[in-house]
């Protein structure tokens, strides 16, 4: 292997923080240097933690080159100099050391006995304008000075990067490269011909391909390598959509829904929605893991033959058996390329790991005796940290036939992979196997806090009452530091892989690790109760949830939960199973305010559908709440008046049980559905408007009391009292700024923007629009960002900007279009104005501003909206 294909990585792809000095003589000194680049969250690395003191020089340049600070310290030895070597391994390492790495270098006074090699080492770094010196006293001195220069140094990083950040990200975007790609943090080894191949394929008209081949045979990996090659040949880049959470093939469409942006509001099939949104793009999807939902292979090919700019990537164990499929049959690594993945992989837990003669043959027996199975070999390299080659063979040799030659009805590979994730199991300790079966249950990932709640209530945990949502126990308690240390075992192993986002670590597995712990679950007769367990777990975070959505932890609980969005749909699937239909009901309400942020009302609304035709008796609250659920989003499409009288319903049975904020909340739909209707019916709605205030004013509800003041706004405006109705949604305005609620600010705002509007106030609506834009844009809330474009193409169009209404026009429609919003009308009116411009004869050339307008992203629209107008009317 060549040093230019050597990649050190550490295991969880922290910052490396390159520590040199000398051994012995600042032994306390290293150890302070740890513990503080560890307590940043960083990764220390020093010989102590598996480097070898004196590496060959090629491979310590790629060790160093794969560092990202370097900190020297030094005292008063120089170090030893190895034969046939010029100077000693502590000045090597500063001469090696790349040089755009910064450096952070502390020297310890006094030093009375200071060696005159390494003063002269130390004269010349003074020296070098590329280092930063502190001189220190104490190991506890040096821990505090290091702690704060790493800190200091990566905020100045971080403000680098984000003044660099838009440039690369607007070339990026212009060529069609895609973000929502992963981004896999090793290499891809052995499958350039695969690549190249697959590449052909695409690049040569082949709209379908399917890979196939057993689990863990690199399937996802090859295919988004090829999706990031080739994004820069679709206009609208290339997206993944990972389906190893969806087991049922009718909600493949909501998956890749929300992959793609299009909002499940519930008002028209989803299955359309997704084909409006694609239907005028080019795009290349990568569809993950579609064998366990071959029956969504029709669906997929009438998204095919509905929109022609479409190439899809298939990874399936399976073929899809559809016209135009091309199948493309994914081997094992061999030879060369399988030793080359595992040493690629050894050198991630041990960085000076290396080929030799007395390990060579080990390597290559190694890799035979796991078929070349790429997973098979990262979890066995996994182990190169404690075991040498020739012992891990030993052991593999011991225990791999006798687990293949089980009577289990798979091919042969696959067995080979099972069998080595059950050989990786057996190295662990018991607490270890238990609670990765226990982790089986989670989809898409899970927080340490929601693992160590399962671990509390797993198998052999002597907790009863875990199978149901009711059931369980609390997370934390005595077993946390153990849980924390089993974790870390999974992760060393190579079973768990760990990654942050929203600042809350992470933790996932790989689907072909989870079928084996669910198999694990299932022989001990526990699957059942850990999945309660896991759905109490999630209940019990939509309760804490509830009120942190109406208030300024919003946005920061908007992406808390979209994390878990799997896992939510989880435990809402087990509860719907278990014919809990009231818990389930109560989980999905307490989520109100996230799945209308996330757009997935419509998928609320097909759970609630599942208890109302039960057929079972539901209590009261239950009734009400599903009620609510299958009707308020549908509140503008009420020819027969189903939607007024089951809102109706759903307030009297709120009322019955003495739910205020229920009873509020469905009168709030209710006044809406009244003022949307063909005939509106303002009078009615104004009473329930009322009504609701009223209601959430007695029970203490901020946000529910801002939304009602909304809606009388709103019925306000139907009347023509614009000024009644400006009071109104400044009032709505003050409660949501108060309790810091974004999402009611943003609806406050688009409103008293419209009032302004309709009052004369152009210059202040623009403000309103502005802010609510900013805000919506920042929240991830595309219905928000929608309705302020149309809000600021009526203040273009009163400004005679002809190219900045049509620009915001085109760009609207074709947001609602792509993101599945179509219920504009009873919200905005811009078309009004868009109307009256036309007609005044100073819109020339609006139709072909509206068409360009259709072909900006949501980013360079809200930039748009954002510069200045060009006013040339009045």
């Amino acid at each position: 292997m060549s040093a230019g294909a050597r990649v050190i990585r550490t295991p969880d792809q922290r910052l490396r923080i390159f520590v040199s000095s000398t051994l012995k003589e600042l032994a306390p000194e290293r150890r302070a240097a740890r513990a503080a680049v560890e307590r940043l969250h960083l990764a220390p690395v020093m010989f102590e933690l598996g480097a070898r003191p004196h590496p060959p020089r090629e491979l310590y340049r790629a060790y160093l080159q794969q560092c990202d600070v370097f900190v020297g310290i030094y005292w008063e030895r120089y170090g030893w100099v190895a034969p046939d070597e010029d100077v000693s391994g502590l000045e090597d390492e500063y001469n090696l050391c790349p040089p755009d790495l910064p450096r952070l270098l502390y020297i310890k006074d006094p030093a009375e006995n200071r060696e005159p090699r390494l003063k002269e080492l130390l004269d010349r770094i003074r020296s070098d304008d590329r280092a930063s010196f502190k001189y220190f006293e104490s190991a506890d001195e040096l821990a505090v000075l290091l702690e704060s220069d790493l800190a200091t140094l990566l905020a100045e990083r971080f403000e680098l990067s984000r003044a660099a950040e838009s440039a690369p990200a607007a070339a990026a975007e212009s060529e069609g490269a895609a973000a929502a790609l992963p981004a896999p943090l090793t290499e891809l080894i052995g499958r350039e011909r695969e690549l190249a191949d697959l590449e052909g394929m695409l690049l040569g008209g082949t709209r379908l391909v399917t890979i196939t081949g057993s689990g863990g045979i690199g399937k996802s990996r090859l295919a988004i390598a090829a999706a990031t090659a080739l994004a820069p040949r679709f206009a609208d880049g290339a997206v993944f959509v990972d389906l190893s959470t969806v087991h049922d093939p009718a909600a493949v469409p909501n998956t890749l829904a929300q992959t793609i942006g299009v909002r499940d509001t519930g008002d028209a099939p989803i299955t359309e929605k997704v084909v409006t949104a694609l239907r005028d793009r080019q795009m290349l999807l990568v569809l993950d893991n579609f064998e366990q939902v071959l029956g969504a292979a029709p669906a997929l090919a009438a998204l095919l033959g509905a929109a022609p700019g479409i190439a899809v990537i298939v990874t399936s164990r399976s073929l899809l058996r559809l016209g135009g499929e091309q199948s493309f049959e994914l081997g094992p690594l061999v030879g060369e390329p399988a030793t080359a993945l595992f040493v690629e992989r050894a050198h991630a837990v041990k960085p000076d790991f290396e080929i030799t003669t007395e390990n060579a043959e080990a390597v290559v027996r190694i890799c035979e005796a796991l078929d070349g199975v790429p997973l098979a070999l990262e979890l066995a390299a996994a182990r190169i940290r404690v075991l040498s080659a020739p012992e891990l063979l030993e052991r593999l040799d011991r225990r791999l036939p006798l687990l293949v030659g089980g009577a289990r009805d798979l091919p042969e590979r696959q067995q080979t992979l099972r069998s080595t994730i059950e050989w990786s199991t057996q190295l662990l300790g018991e607490s270890e196997r238990r609670l990765l079966a226990c982790l089986g249950v989670f989809e898409g990932g899970f927080t340490i806090e929601a693992a160590e709640f399962v671990a509390a209530s797993g198998p052999e945990s002597g907790d009863a009452d875990g199978g149901t949502a009711a059931g369980g126990s609390a997370a934390g308690g005595a077993g946390d530091d153990d849980t924390l240390s089993a974790l870390a075992a999974l992760v060393d192993s190579s079973l768990l892989s760990q990654h942050d986002t929203s600042e809350r670590p992470r933790f996932s597995m790989l689907a072909t690790v989870r079928e084996y712990a669910l198999e694990r679950l299932i022989a001990d007769g526990a699957l059942e109760r850990m999945r309660g367990v896991h759905a109490h777990y999630f209940v019990r975070l939509g309760d804490r949830a509830e009120l942190e959505l109406e208030g300024a932890k919003q946005a920061e609980w908007v992406l808390r939960l979209g994390d878990e969005s799997d896992n939510l749909r989880a435990a809402e699937r087990y509860l719907l199973g278990q014919r809990d239909w009231r818990t389930a009901a109560h989980l999905a309400w307490t989520l109100y305010v996230y799945w209308w942020v996330a757009g997935l009302l419509g998928e609320v609304r097909g759970w609630m559908d599942e208890a109302l035709a039960s057929g079972d008796e539901l209590d009261d609250v239950t009734r009400a709440t599903a009620l609510y659920f299958t009707t308020a989003i549908t509140f503008w499409q009420d020819p027969d008046g189903t939607v007024a009288s089951g809102l109706t319903e759903s307030a009297e049975l709120f009322h019955r049980e003495g739910d205020a904020a229920g009873e509020a909340l469905a009168l709030i739909s209710l006044a809406l559905a009244l003022l949307a209707a063909q005939s509106p019916d303002p009078a009615r709605a104004d009473d329930a408007m009322e009504t609701s205030l009223g209601l959430f004013r007695s029970s203490g509800d901020l946000w529910g009391e801002s939304m009602a003041l909304v809606m009388l706004g709103r019925v306000a405006l139907l009347r023509q009292n614009v000024h009644g109705a400006l009071n109104r949604f400044e009032e709505s305005l003050r409660i949501a700024r108060r309790q810091g609620d974004e999402l009611a600010e943003t609806i406050a705002l688009h409103h008293r923007g419209w009032a302004r509007l309709l009052l004369g106030d152009v210059q202040d609506a623009a403000v309103d629009f502005g802010e609510c834009l900013g805000i919506s844009s920042r929240l991830g809330h595309v219905e928000g960002v929608a309705y302020a474009l149309e809000g600021l193409v009526a203040v273009a169009a009163l400004a005679g900007d002809v190219v900045r209404a049509g620009h915001l026009l085109g760009a609207s429609r074709s947001l609602r279009e792509r993101s599945g919003l179509h219920n504009a009308p009873a919200f905005s009116f811009h078309q009004t104005f868009v109307d009256q411009f036309v007609a005044s004869g100073r819109a020339d050339g609006l139709d072909d501003a509206v068409m360009q307008g259709r072909t900006l992203s949501e980013e360079e629209a809200v930039a748009e909206a954002s510069a200045p107008l060009t006013a040339s009317g009045t």
